[in-house]
């Protein structure tokens, strides 16, 4: 069954390939859906996929890629959205 699941992510997670990362991370996962950097120096992640997959990519995600530091993470469940791929916005 597929869930969606909101990520906001603060820390040094903008100018060390974050999303690249992420879109990389999320295609191994089979998780759909988006990142994005925000004007205030956060990442939004919006991934939806099988349950046990995006629980899997969520853990990686509140690691993220060297060398990226998570200091905050907020996760939120979200409704299904039915998204075709992962994108960086």
């Amino acid at each position: 069954m597929k869930k969606n699941k909101l990520i906001h992510l603060s820390g040094r997670v903008q100018n060390v390939g974050f999303r690249y990362s992420t879109m990389q991370v999320a295609r191994q996962y089979g998780i759909t859906g988006f990142v994005k950097n925000n004007v205030d120096g956060t990442v939004t992640i919006e991934a939806e996929g099988e349950e046990e997959n995006l629980n899997q990519f969520v853990e990686w995600a509140k690691q993220g890629p060297p060398p990226a530091r998570i200091d905050h993470a907020n996760i939120q469940e979200s409704p299904v959205q039915d998204y075709q791929e992962f994108r960086i916005k």
